[in-house]
């Protein structure tokens, strides 16, 4: 599987928690006009915010990547990477050592604040969603995380792109559809999350070994040239 379609079913499998997450916050934007082709309008506003500032991060983490290549640390970012989502995905199938991310409860009051500003000065779905895709997220940190292993940034930015244009089809139905997706169903599914989870991490840890396999451990290209003689 290449990176691009990792993100992507790396996005639709995430937007089963954006769903619970983030729908409600979708919800309670205001449309500005009545009709369902109105409805619409507003609800592809909000998904495209939300790329917007997926890509934006892909392109953060797209220098920060770019560094690491240029310093010969691919195979150790992939194989680490790998190993921090493996012990993630172990931590949802066991359930005993949770993980719990730490530090967004000061960004979670600033984005408070925003949103509420947003709100009275009535902004419009796309600033929202732009919003939104900041926000700290556990399956967001997983795909930067992917975006990682790009070999350029532009790679990355495509990445984050892809991931997000993977959880707009679910989020999409779920801000149209009353009662899509029902908790239980949602329950069902997300058992299969750490088992999807776990076997990215294993793929990446396989990737950074440099096996030369095509598509599982490809030859992980150098920038060194050979001397010419002459």
């Amino acid at each position: 599987m290449n990176l691009p379609a990792l993100a992507f079913f790396t996005g639709l499998f995430g937007s089963l928690h954006c769903v619970g997450m983030c729908g409600p916050l979708a919800f309670g934007v205001p449309s500005r006009m009545s009709g369902f082709w109105a409805m619409l309008f507003d609800k592809l506003s909000y998904n495209a915010g939300r790329i917007l500032s997926y890509s934006i991060l892909g392109l953060i983490l797209g220098i920060i990547g770019n560094r690491l290549w240029i310093a010969g640390l691919q195979q150790a970012v992939s194989i680490v990477s790998g190993i921090l989502i493996v012990l993630a995905a172990l931590s949802r199938l066991l359930k005993k050592y949770p993980v719990k991310w730490k530090g967004s409860s000061g960004f979670l009051k600033v984005f408070n604040r925003l949103f509420s500003y947003a709100l009275k000065q009535k902004a419009g779905h796309f600033f929202i969603g732009v919003l939104n895709g900041f926000l700290p997220c556990g399956f967001v940190y997983l795909a930067l995380v992917g975006a990682l292993q790009a070999e350029s940034i532009e790679g990355s930015v495509l990445f984050m792109f892809w991931f997000g244009l993977g959880t707009a089809p679910l989020m999409l139905l779920a801000m149209l559809g009353s009662g899509f997706l029902q908790p239980a169903f949602r329950r069902r599914i997300n058992k299969v999350i750490p088992v999807f989870m776990l076997f990215m991490g294993l793929w990446f840890v396989v990737r950074g070994m440099n096996l030369d396999i095509p598509y599982l451990s490809p030859a992980i290209k150098t920038s060194l040239k050979a001397p010419v003689c002459h």
